[in-house]
Formats: structure tokens, C-alpha cells, sequence
């Protein structure tokens, strides 16, 4: 995943772009053992080869190929694959051929073909890859559990994860071992329909063409992709109008590529880059689609059949037409023949194929409990209109009961696609912040502009020049190179007030530029946008399993034999007890007898059990609650993050840039040594220039004001400038510069030390403080400022005393914690009287000062020790290994990079009224799957004693097989709908947030 740029809000520390790396890339994650693996492989000249091997039907014949080809001489590791019928060979070239690898196959039993190319040397290791599939025809979570097992054996696969709720599975995989197309055919070969969404190559790109209809449209755009230097292969599908590139992004753009398909064809062919969440939409819109067609047609079938079995029997004339014979049949039962078996095998045709893919790999799910029921209703009805007419006597049948379980399933699956479309609302609409079209300036190769251009936001390059006009959305991230104008990146920042913009000001992409034009360059474009990694960052989440995920996958796997096996009890129990008297015969319709009554309880136990329910209690909610969170400021790494979060019992603040602005400022300057105040300003001042702390910042802003009355600019091009005016004006040479982290800074100035920086560094020097000094220093640090103490050539010679203003909503923040159960920390690198004064100012008992940046990680383990979940706010690099070190870490917004990257929450506002939440979100959400679990746990526990016929001795009531297929059909709609209720969610107020008790 590429890398987040967070902009400074109104008041910020930083005015320029901030690269932060919200998601680690995956070729990191691999760590040094495998690329070291593939190196010592490459250094070796051992090479790969890529079998096909043919005949192969199980584990065991996979088994005996492995074996064929490790006792083969010169064969370093062998890696089969059943699903693929491919071999992964390495191989010594000096002691083995390819010829020689066929041989041993071969001599195994098996046929074996080399596959093109695959014998040339590899390329030097590359980055593992993400690529996100859609996956279709899963139905619970035992489909879920099937996918990422056979996605996991693959070779070079790294990580699978699979989604329910989104149909989705995202995969890691090494390009040089496997590729996306073998996954694809692993998941078709398991019996689901699998198709690319999107990658992270980003050499890649997906065009939609206009105007190809014909061959001859075909053909030439054939011609026009071979002459295009730089394009390394293309896959044209002319069926969707679509063209597959990889190109040489450093040889050709893509916009050029655009505009060489629109020129060399002089129009008649128009291409633009496909959008891989609007295709996403549109497949969701297809499969919704398909099954309101599905529906309509069952329903169009199933009611006349309904309709005969119900109504007609009271309508005397319509009766007497359908109890007219037609040969040895009656009317009436031929027509319900003929329709039912349509809605059986033309409707239903897709349970019978999904429940044919999962039993043929050994698993089992909700089609398999539908097509057991309704091919035993619909084999039994057959058999009695048979034998009803070559005997006369004419047994009930039960057509109607097959056509409307599955109808009521259908109907079931199509309220269930349109709620599970409706919680990934969230990404949909930070899809749509993205305007379609972006105005560049054309310009001369001399820099002089020469027009502008409407081009699609797609094809926005690095560096790129865009026009923003007043009451339109920014097209990019950038930074602006003319005009002014004030900025709503409410959308994505979730800060309310419009910010300033001027030049050098940085912009992000999809906010909407209020009243001014702008000009902008565009810095990040695509996937590296502030926007894009945010919807990757939700999508990566929405992919996570929560821990509690893990008790649904373990009940998936075993409840459908359950629900089996207690169907073949509920036969028998009946059955046996209707052939030995055991209940009375009254209970037994006349026109019935004992082995259809308990066929129907048994039918009806095997109908109304629901496996899906329990599949979709955790992800639904999770996805729902992870763009929720999204549209509050709140980024959620993932489920793991989402249910620790609910359970925190310590939270932890960082103080600087935390629960303090980050804004230091000095308040006041105190010379002891008879010094010129002036002169004492410019000593400090030259000491500090060097240093990258915020008090070095503070204390130059001081001094420079002191001396020139104004104050050091912000912007990037200024502040080199003027600093080198400064040096020459009034600041000091430096030699020999040191920064001492937690202490302070040491340098030379005209040849003597001098030290700036805490009573440690200063104590540890053997400078003496005066009393005097030492009772100001005391009285400054009971008022909350940190004292900056000098020393000069061994002596003593001033202090400073600077001050964080806290964050206005500080205090509340606390006080609403504390109403939550949670106990709030402050951790600091400060002096004790100073952090203890902040912390009186905010409420906070708890303080550890004086903490070193690896102390924090040690106080963190400390509180961990009695098993106590502990969460750490910060924001700075010096955080990192305690955010790391904490069950639920979470980032300021505008923090830095590396802290941002060991957080499990990313708080995009720099707001502390977002840490509330983040944990009030989680117990909500975390709430919901409990009651979503507890909805499909009893729906379960009740539904299949009563529909086995529990209630029936003691009420006389029997469900029949097509109530509980409505049953069925309708709960696992209700457990999304309950997720749903999520997108109701509204974040604790700032004037309410203490009136919030423990729940």
C-alpha cells in the first residue's frame, strides 16, 4: 500500500506535506529471510521451472510427484499444486535439465508439459503484491473458510483474507511464483466465480473504449497498442470493450496512452481509465440484478402452484376443470408438475451447482441444507402423483412447498445483497468526493502557459498543473503555486472551519475549494492520494476478521452435519413412534400417513437452519462500523483493533502535541549572569538553530522577534531564504553541535561549550544553579512551563521558561474517559512539577515524568502485567515504540509517519474528542455483534425444536417446510439490518460527553 499524506489543519505545526505511511507495504512484511532465500537462490544460478502436470486427482498424487521429483538429482524443492496441476520446481542447471524433471513425473504416473517462458532465469526479487479479487457464490461462512484454505495452499501465496459481506478476498501472493490469473483459476476450480478488482502494480491500468463494435475497430486498435513505445504487453476484451495495459510508466504516461488511442484512430476510438470501485458498484448493481430476475420468475411460477393448492380447491368450477384427467394424470397435478419442476431445476439451478462445488471439496453449506429439502419435497410429490396415478389412490403431495422455500430463499438472498450493498456506503461515498474531471494547464516548454484542458481526474500525472475554480472540488493532492482561497476539507478531515490557502499551502484531494481559483501542482495522484489510502485503509479493515469472528467460523464448519443429522433423527424419532402407536392416529391427516408426517417435520428441521446468519453477524458490522468511523475522522486498522478497543481499561497520553497543542511558545527569559538580554537571546538562539525540536522552533521565534521585531516565515522557499540572511545578521557560528534526546543540545560557540537544555543535562555537566535561579525555575514549573536552563563556558547564565497552551478540549476529554470506566495516564519526558501542574490543570492523577521515548513502551508492559488492556494517545517518533507496545495504539492525525504506522487507530482531526470515538464507536459496535449473534444463536435454538415438531403434541401446530424456508430466507436479513442500524451512529457530543456511564 502506498503512502498517506495528512496536511496540517488550521494551526498545525508544520505547513508543509507530510508523507505517512498508514499501511506498511507488503514486500517489507515478507522480512529479510525470504528475499535472502531468493537471493542465495539467485547467486546460486539455480533456476524455476513451471510444470503442468496432468492425471493428478488427490493429495495422495500430489504427494507421490513431490516425492519423484525431490529424489531426482539437481533438484533443489518441488511444490505442487492439486488445484493447478502445476508443479514449482527449482532446479541446479548444471546437474538437472528440463528434460530430465519431465522424465521423473513421468516415471510417477503422471503426463507433464514445461509451461512457456517459465524456464528463463528470474528477475531479481520483487515486492510482494496485493491484489483484491471478487469472489462469488459464497453464502456463509463455510464458503469463506474453503476460499482461504485453498487460497493459503497456493504456492508463493503469503496472506489470504476473505470477506463475506463484501465478496472480496484480498491476497498477497510473490509475482514471480504465481499469478493473478492462477489465483483466480484456483477459486473457479473451487467452485466460485472469481475476478480481479485491483492491484497494487502500479504499471498496470484498465481502459473502457468507446466505439469498438466491429473487428475492423478491433483490428485497428491492435495496430495502434503495437506501436506505442513503452506499452510491454496488452489484453484486449472486445466483448466488455475493454483493454488490460502494462506499460513502462517511465517511458509513457497514461494520459498519453489515452491520447494515442484517440489520435491514431482519428476518434473513432475514445478510451478512459476504468474506475475499479465504480466497476465494483456495478457488479453489486449485476448481482442484484441478476437475483430480482431469479425472483420474479420464481415468484411468476410458484403462485398459480400456491395459488391451485389454497384457492382453487374453494372454487368449485376452477376445481372440477383441474380434477379432469389427462390420460392417468389429473390436470391440476400435471400443471404443478410442469411448473415446480422449472422453479426446481431452472431457478434453482444455482443451489444445486453451488452445493455440487462445495460437497466435491469436501465442505457444506446453506445450499446444501435448500436442495436436500427441496429435492426430497419435490422427489416424494413425484413419486406420489405416480403412484396416485397407476393405483387410484392419490397421497398428498407437496409441490407448492418445494416452489416456495425456494422462492422465500430467493427473496431472502435479494433483501440480503441489498443490505450488505448498503454498508460499504461509506467507501461509495468517499468515492464520490473524487471529481470526474480536472482542469489542466497546458504550457510551452519555455513554462509559459498555453490554454487549459478538461482532462479525466484519472489520468492527473505528478506534476501536473490543475486550475481549481471557486465551488469545485480539488482534483489531486498538491501544493498551490497561485492564488488564494479558503478550503472545507470537512469531507475528509472532519474539521469544521474552512482553512486558509495560499502559496506553498498544501491541498488534498477531494475537498472543495470555497472562494477563490487556484492554481495547484499535483504532488500524489491515484492510489497515493490522502483520500485513496483512506479507502484503503477502510477496505483493509472491512477485509479483517475480528477475533470473535473466529467462533462462527468454528460453528460454520460443523453445522450443517448437525442440522443433517438432527433432520435423519427427527425422521426417525417420528416415524418410529407413528409405526409403534406411540402417539395417536388423529394426529396423522386422513389422507396422509405416518411416513409423509415425519418426512415433513424432517424437511422442515433441514429448511429452517441458517449457518448464513451467524457468517454475517461480525463482518457486517465491522464494515459498517469502519466507514462509520471513517466518516467521524476515525481510521480503524482492522477487527483485531475494533474489539480491544471496547475492552480498555488504562489510556495513556503522550503530553506534547497530545493532550498539548504543540505550539511552544516562550513566556519568559531570566538572565543571571549580568548579560545583555539581547546577547543571551542570540547565544540560546544559535545553539538551537540547529536542532529539529518544537522548543527550538519556539526559542528562534523569540529571539528573532526580540531583535527585528517581526517573526521567522513559514513557508518553505522563505524560511531557507531568510535563514540565511539570519546566520549573517546576528546568528553565531556553531561547531561541534550535539542533540541530546530528552536533555537538550551542546555545541561550541567562539570555542566554549554551551549547554541548553534540562536540569539533567546541565546537573550531569557539574554547572552549580544558583538558589536564586533554582526557586525561579520552581516557581515557573508549579505554573505548568517547562524551564529551559544555559550554561556557558561552565557557568550558569540564564533560563527560559516555555509553555504547550493545552488542547481546549483536554479536560472534558479526561472527565468523559473517567464516566467510561477508563483510567487515564500522562506520560512525559517533561520535569515532574511540570507535568504535574498539566496534569492538576486537566484532571489527571496518574503522571510518569522525567520518561524516556523507551521508558513509555516500559510503563505500558507495567500496567499490562495484571492483564489490563492499555491503549496509548501520541503523535510523535518518539511514541512509536509505545504505540507499538500497546493493545490499542492510536496516532494524532497530525503526528508523524512512523507513528501513524505502529498505530491500530488513526485520528485524522488531531482532535482528543475523537479518542472517546474511537472507544464509544467500538462498544457500540461490539454491542451489536453481540446481539447479532444472540439474534442468530436463539433464531437456531428455537426454530429447529419447533419446526421438528417439538411444540406439536402439546399445541397441535406443525410449520410447514415452505413457513420455515421464509424463516430461514428472512433471518440472515434481519442480523445485516441489525449491522445497518450502525450507520445511525452519532458521536458523543462535547457538552454530553460526561453525562456517558459504563455499560
Amino acid at each position: 500500500m502506498a503512502h498517506l499524506q495528512l496536511t496540517a489543519v488550521a494551526g498545525g505545526r508544520d505547513d508543509d506535506m507530510e508523507e505517512v505511511a498508514l499501511l506498511g507495504s507488503y514486500g517489507e512484511a515478507e522480512g529479510p529471510s525470504s528475499r535472502k532465500g531468493e537471493e542465495e537462490e539467485e547467486e546460486a544460478g539455480m533456476r524455476r521451472a513451471q510444470v503442468r502436470v496432468t492425471g493428478m486427482t488427490c493429495s495422495a498424487c500430489t504427494g507421490a510427484v513431490e516425492a519423484a521429483l525431490s529424489a531426482r538429482r539437481g533438484v533443489r524443492s518441488a511444490a505442487v499444486s492439486l488445484l493447478q496441476n502445476r508443479a514449482h520446481v527449482v532446479f541446479d542447471p548444471a546437474l538437472a535439465k528440463e528434460e530430465d524433471i519431465v522424465e521423473a513425473i513421468e516415471d510417477a504416473g503422471f503426463e507433464a508439459e514445461i509451461l512457456p517462458d517459465s524456464a528463463v532465469s528470474q528477475p531479481k526479487s520483487q515486492k510482494a503484491l496485493s491484489g483484491q479479487f471478487r469472489i462469488g457464490g459464497m453464502t456463509c461462512a463455510a464458503c469463506v473458510n474453503s476460499v482461504e484454505g485453498i487460497l493459503k495452499k497456493l504456492p508463493g501465496v503469503n496472506r489470504a483474507v476473505v470477506a463475506l459481506a463484501t465478496s472480496l478476498g484480498e491476497v498477497e501472493y510473490d509475482p514471480t511464483a504465481i499469478s493473478k490469473d492462477d489465483i483466480v483459476q484456483a477459486i473457479e476450480d473451487a467452485g466460485f466465480e472469481a475476478a480481479l478488482v485491483q492491484s497494487s502494480e502500479q504499471d498496470k491500468a484498465l481502459l473502457g473504449l468507446i466505439g469498438l463494435h466491429t473487428e475492423r475497430d478491433v483490428n485497428l486498435l491492435y495496430d495502434i497498442l503495437r506501436k506505442t513505445e513503452g506499452l510491454r504487453q496488452f489484453d484486449v476484451n472486445s466483448v466488455r470493450a475493454e483493454v488490460e495495459i502494462t506499460f513502462d510508466p517511465e517511458v509513457v504516461g497514461l494520459r498519453s496512452v489515452v491520447d494515442i488511442i484517440e489520435m491514431e484512430s482519428s476518434g473513432r476510438l475514445k478510451a478512459h481509465v476504468q474506475n475499479p470501485y465504480v466497476r465494483s458498484s456495478s457488479n453489486d448493481a449485476q448481482e442484484a440484478s441478476k437475483m430480482l430476475h431469479l425472483l420474479r420468475s420464481s415468484l411468476f411460477l410458484s403462485i398459480p402452484v400456491f395459488f391451485m393448492r389454497m384457492v382453487c380447491p374453494h372454487i368449485s368450477f376452477i376445481n372440477s376443470i383441474l380434477l379432469m384427467h389427462c390420460g392417468p394424470f389429473r390436470i391440476g397435478d400435471l400443471l404443478k408438475w410442469m411448473l415446480v419442476s422449472v422453479v426446481q431445476f431452472v431457478v434453482g439451478k444455482r443451489f444445486y451447482v453451488a452445493a455440487y462445488r462445495a460437497l466435491r471439496h469436501g465442505s457444506t453449506n446453506m445450499d446444501v441444507l435448500v436442495v436436500l429439502g427441496t429435492t426430497a419435497t419435490y422427489v416424494y410429490s413425484v413419486c406420489a402423483l405416480l403412484y396416485g396415478a397407476f393405483t387410484g389412490f392419490h397421497p398428498p403431495m407437496y409441490f407448492e412447498t418445494s416452489a416456495m422455500i425456494i422462492t422465500f430463499v430467493l427473496s431472502g438472498k435479494y433483501l440480503e445483497v441489498l443490505a450488505k450493498g448498503r454498508t460499504s456506503d461509506a467507501i461509495k461515498k468517499l468515492v464520490e468526493l473524487v471529481p470526474a474531471t480536472a482542469i489542466l494547464l497546458l504550457k510551452y516548454k519555455d513554462g509559459k502557459y498555453a490554454g487549459e484542458k478538461e482532462i479525466d481526474a484519472l489520468l492527473i500525472q505528478p506534476g501536473d498543473v490543475l486550475k481549481v475554480l471557486p465551488g469545485s472540488k480539488i482534483p489531486a493532492d498538491g501544493i498551490v503555486t497561485w492564488g488564494t482561497s479558503h478550503v472545507d476539507e470537512s469531507m475528509v478531515t472532519g474539521e469544521s472551519a474552512s482553512i486558509c490557502k495560499e502559496v506553498s499551502s498544501s491541498v488534498i484531494g477531494g475537498t472543495m475549494n470555497l472562494n477563490g481559483i487556484l492554481h495547484i501542482q499535483a504532488a500524489k495522484v491515484g492510489s497515493g492520494t490522502v483520500l485513496s489510502q483512506i479507502i484503503s485503509l477502510v477496505e483493509t479493515a472491512q477485509m479483517s476478521k475480528a477475533p470473535i469472528q473466529k467462533f462462527a467460523d468454528y460453528v460454520a464448519g460443523i453445522f450443517v452435519p448437525i442440522v443433517i443429522t438432527l433432520s435423519l433423527l427427527t425422521f426417525c424419532t417420528w416415524f418410529v413412534c407413528g409405526t409403534l402407536g406411540a402417539y395417536p392416529n388423529s394426529w396423522v391427516s386422513e389422507t396422509s400417513n405416518c411416513f409423509v408426517f415425519s418426512l415433513m417435520f424432517s424437511i422442515s428441521v433441514v429448511v429452517i437452519a441458517c449457518p448464513c446468519a451467524l457468517g454475517l453477524a461480525t463482518p457486517t458490522a465491522v464494515m459498517v462500523a469502519t466507514g462509520v468511523g471513517a466518516n467521524h475522522g476515525v481510521l480503524v486498522k482492522g477487527g483485531d483493533a475494533l474489539e480491544r478497543a471496547q475492552n480498555v481499561n488504562y489510556i495513556i497520553f503522550d503530553k506534547t502535541g497530545t493532550l498539548t497543542q504543540g505550539k511552544a511558545t516562550v513566556t519568559t527569559t531570566k538572565v543571571f549572569s549580568g548579560m545583555d538580554v539581547g546577547d543571551f537571546l542570540t547565544l540560546v538562539a544559535s545553539a538551537e538553530a540547529s536542532s529539529e525540536h518544537p522548543l527550538a522552533k519556539a526559542i528562534l521565534d523569540y529571539a528573532f522577534h526580540f531583535h527585528f521585531f517581526g517573526k521567522l516565515p513559514s513557508s518553505k522557499d522563505d524560511v531557507k531564504k531568510r535563514k540565511e540572511d539570519a546566520f549573517s545578521q546576528w546568528l553565531l557560528e556553531v561547531a561541534d553541535f550535539s542533540a541530546l534526546p530528552g536533555k537538550g543540545v551542546q555545541c561550541l560557540i567562539n570555542g566554549k561549550m554551551i549547554l541548553v537544555g534540562n536540569r539533567a543535562l546541565i546537573s550531569e555537566n557539574g554547572v552549580n544553579i544558583p538558589e536564586e535561579a533554582e526557586s525561579f525555575l520552581v516557581d515557573m514549573e508549579l505554573s505548568a512551563k517547562t524551564g529551559i536552563l544555559v550554561a556557558y563556558d561552565g557557568d550558569f547564565i540564564g533560563l527560559m521558561g516555555v509553555t504547550d497552551p493545552l488542547k481546549r478540549e483536554a479536560a472534558v476529554v479526561i472527565q468523559g474517559l473517567k464516566k467510561m470506566g477508563i483510567y487515564p495516564v500522562m506520560v512525559t519526558g517533561d520535569n515532574w512539577r511540570t507535568a504535574l501542574a498539566v496534569a492538576k490543570e486537566i484532571g489527571i492523577e496518574d503522571v510518569r515524568a522525567e520518561v524516556m521515548p523507551a521508558g513509555k513502551a516500559d510503563v505500558i508492559r507495567s500496567f499490562q502485567k495484571d492483564g489490563s488492556v492499555v491503549a496509548m494517545v501520541g503523535d510523535g517518533i518518539n511514541d512509536s515504540p509505545a504505540l507499538a507496545a500497546a493493545d490499542v495504539g492510536m496516532a494524532i492525525g497530525a503526528g508523524t509517519d512512523i507513528a501513524i504506522e505502529a498505530a491500530d487507530y488513526v485520528l485524522v482531526r488531531n482532535n482528543l474528542e475523537d479518542v472517546i470515538t474511537a472507544i464509544d464507536l467500538s462498544r457500540k459496535t461490539f454491542s451489536r455483534i453481540r446481539w447479532n449473534y444472540f439474534f442468530a444463536m436463539a433464531y437456531n435454538i428455537v426454530a429447529i425444536p419447533v419446526a421438528a415438531g417439538a411444540l406439536f403434541p402439546f399445541t397441535g401446530l406443525q410449520m410447514p417446510p415452505w413457513l420455515a424456508g421464509a424463516c430461514m430466507a428472512f433471518s440472515s436479513v434481519s442480523v445485516v439490518c441489525s449491522s445497518l442500524l450502525l450507520r445511525r451512529y452519532r458521536k458523543p457530543r462535547l457538552t454530553t460527553v460526561l453525562q456517558i456511564t459504563v455499560e
